[in-house]
């Protein structure tokens, strides 16, 4: 096209703005449906005479298209910078898993097989990079061996680690045992880091297989081991928000700290009913509240969740970063909110003695613990105790409740939910409901924040009643979106997959149990073998295996049931101060309440399928980061305590050796086989057992044994012992 005429069309009142999309510019589906039908990769000047792209505009639109399904990973630019599909060219989108030892595997978006990476193609990437990959072989191990086609996109824009200076070279080792490379500091951008401190350096460039990634010191965070460092690194390893933007602390404040007189209209007026709070002793976010009365032939329970859909309003900055947050995140000496702390243990939290708005599930159940009638409303409250789970429990048994809450409406309350309470397990029991305990650790600290002390968490009756009131509640708001036909945020637990039932069948066998199911177990066949090992000095152990072969709980635009509580429909309801799904669900059934909806509901399904998928993936982030710093905090004790000697349960069997896991706050290390009394030691994976050739002696899985520390390694969250004879 001549000059002059590109010159009049870049200065015509009709052309259209950067971004706009041109109806003329061919759309993702036409590139496709054009690429599926030649013979082989095109150059864009191709794509452009073949689609009739004419204006600049349209090219540019076009050009910009192409490079985005590139960054998709639909389409792969060749060496001749011709594109071509993805999936013509045996291409495998996946995300970079890393290994310590410097290779790595391709998972599949699809599934299927992982595909190995050698140390060489690692150079190219980070750990949780999202590339493209071709299978180039099968090495000797039996495995589909890859190589790096094109990397989608970066995980990682900064990096947590180790300052480190020599000869007037600086590097930061990363904190990260699955980042095996160091990152080069130019010294004019250490900023005043000292050697050994903890840092985080911003990538400049990132690895390309033949240059180190390149970087410049961005924040110091000081001492390795210092108090609270273990939090500050998972914060920054994780890439957790953890502070509020100006906007959204701005818009928090405006909401006060009290209930404004116009949003309490036209509400369920429960002020005097008696609701009261049941949480830990440390608790600060109180976002539900019970209450439960005799009724006719069984019970009527009221469970009240904070109204926080009514604060954290559609394209509101609030809504913006609690779905970027997804869900608080709870260390052991800090919490991560997912909603500012004025909002959080302000106005949205169900404190005492205070009107507080709420979402309200009414329900009427019957004396064998099946709810007869639920219904949802608005409501305005007024929680009359705020009560902790030991002091309830302390009542139950016997004892007296504080002086505040001392009034025969609670004690009254109290009493039917604990009656209630005695029905909802015999159901879950009778529905087969899995049980799983759970070994939680709390940890103690001195005033300068240094861990003291590893305790067993000890859950009892009045945990139990919380949760069961709130499966109910969460249960009838899934059923109601079930009844309206509603896409909605559903938590859906799949039953074990395939490739977790055949290791899981070998174990129980090995241990002399029976699996009861033939093809897929239901989940009453759990709770028989749970029955079964109860007694038995491996319970625990056979409880963790069990656990380790279930699916993972996801969110799901569709409900598909819970396996786990034996459950056709579950959704989370009872939380939206500290899950985004929650207090999306709460807007649906706000939605619903309005009457002015024609049955249609407030999300399509595709926008919910991204926010379910999203609040997924920030949850499962947000468990692993929780769990980074247990660990770090766990070595950092156990480091005190080298040479000393503890008792444990083997917990698993390799053929290196064998992991223990300490009856005190759930420590785990390994045994190495160098370890165990001199043998020439032989690994039985059936039976999870190693035994000596000459001695015959044999250590097999839930054996007993006493151990001695005889390292710690903080920075790679290891624990090795020695076994004591």
């Amino acid at each position: 096209m001549p000059k002059k005429n590109k010159h009049k069309e870049s200065r015509s009142p009709n052309r259209k703005g950067r971004g706009h999309i041109d109806s003329k510019a061919p759309d993702r589906q036409a590139i496709l449906d054009l690429l599926g039908q030649s013979d082989g990769p095109l150059q864009r000047k191709e794509v452009v005479a073949e689609l009739n792209v004419e204006s600049d505009g349209s090219r540019e639109i076009l050009r910009r298209r192409l490079r985005a399904m590139v960054r998709d990973g639909q389409l792969i630019k060749n060496r001749r910078n011709a594109y071509g599909l993805s999936s013509k060219m045996d291409l495998v989108k996946g995300t970079i898993s890393a290994h310590a030892d410097g290779f790595g595997f391709v998972m599949p978006e699809s599934g299927g097989d992982d595909l190995y990476l050698s140390p060489r193609q690692m150079r190219n990437v980070l750990h949780g990079d999202r590339v493209l990959a071709s299978v180039v072989g099968v090495d000797r191990r039996g495995r589909k061996e890859g190589a790096i086609r094109e990397v989608l996109e970066r995980a990682h824009d900064s990096i947590v680690g180790r300052f480190i200076e020599e000869s007037g070279v600086a590097f930061v080792v990363p904190d990260n045992p699955k980042i095996n490379h160091e990152i080069i500091i130019p010294l004019k951008d250490s900023h005043g880091a000292q050697p050994g401190q903890v840092v985080v350096a911003r990538l400049v460039t990132q690895p390309d297989g033949h240059k180190p990634p390149v970087g410049k010191i961005e924040e110091i965070l000081g001492r390795a081991g210092a108090p609270g460092m273990a939090t500050e690194i998972a914060i920054r390893d994780f890439g957790l928000p953890h502070e509020f933007p100006d906007d959204v602390e701005r818009e928090a404040a405006k909401l006060g700290d009290e209930v404004a007189p116009h949003m309490a209209k036209g509400r369920m007026d429960l002020r005097d009913l008696p609701l009261v709070t049941i949480d830990g002793a440390d608790a600060r976010d109180f976002d539900d509240a019970v209450y439960a009365s005799n009724s006719k032939n069984g019970w009527r329970l009221v469970v009240a969740i904070a109204d926080v859909s009514s604060y954290v309003t559609p394209g509101s900055a609030l809504e913006r970063e609690a779905r970027e947050r997804a869900t608080s995140v709870y260390f052991p000496s800090r919490v991560i909110p997912m909603l500012p702390e004025s909002l959080s243990n302000g106005l949205c939290s169900l404190k005492p003695g205070v009107d507080r708005l709420c979402l309200v599930c009414d329900m009427t159940i019957g004396e064998n613990g099946t709810v007869t009638r639920s219904r949802f409303a608005a409501g305005i409250m007024h929680s009359h105790a705020r009560l902790t789970y030991n002091q309830v429990k302390a009542y139950l048994d016997g004892g007296q409740l504080p002086e505040r809450a001392s009034t025969e409406k609670v004690q009254s309350s109290l009493d039917c939910l604990f009656d209630l309470y005695r029905a909802l397990a015999k159901s879950r029991e009778q529905r087969g409901a899995i049980a799983f305990e759970s070994s939680e650790t709390r940890f103690e600290f001195d005033r300068n924040g240094a861990v003291t002390n590893l305790l067993n968490y000890e859950r009892h009756e009045a945990h139990m009643l919380i949760e069961e009131c709130m499966i109910m509640a969460n249960v009838e708001a899934a059923r109601l979106m079930e009844k309206l036909k509603w896409p909605a945020p559903f938590r859906v637990h799949a039953p074990p997959p395939k490739d977790k039932l055949e290791p899981l069948e070998r174990f129980l066998r090995a241990q002399g149990l029976k699996p009861n199911w033939k093809v897929e177990p239901a989940p009453k066949d759990f709770c028989l073998l749970l029955e079964q090992a109860k007694g038995r000095p491996d319970h625990k152990l056979i409880m963790a295996v069990l656990l380790r072969a279930q699916s993972l709980a996801v969110y799901q635009n569709r409900n598909q049931g819970h396996f786990g509580l034996a459950l056709d429909a579950y959704a989370h309801f009872t939380s939206p101060i500290r899950r985004y799904p929650d207090l999306v669900l709460h807007r649906t059934i706000h939605h619903f309440l309005s009457r002015k909806n024609d049955n249609k509901p407030p999300f399509d399904e595709d926008a919910l399928q991204r926010i379910c998928s999203e609040s997924s993936e920030r949850s499962r982030r947000a468990e692993e980061a929780e769990r980074d710093v247990s660990d770090r905090l766990k070595c950092a004790f156990m480091e005190r305590h080298v040479g000393d000697q503890f008792d444990g349960m083997i917990s698993g069997v390799t053929s290196f050796g064998l992991f223990v896991e300490l009856d005190m706050g759930g420590v785990n290390g390994l045994v190495h086989v160098t370890g165990l009394p001199n043998d020439y030691y032989h690994f039985d994976p059936d039976h999870h057992r190693l035994t000596g050739e000459r001695r015959g002696r044999s250590f097999r899985l839930a054996d007993r044994v006493r151990v001695e520390v005889s390292s710690v390694n903080v920075s790679d969250r290891k624990i090795d012992f020695n076994l004591v004879e």
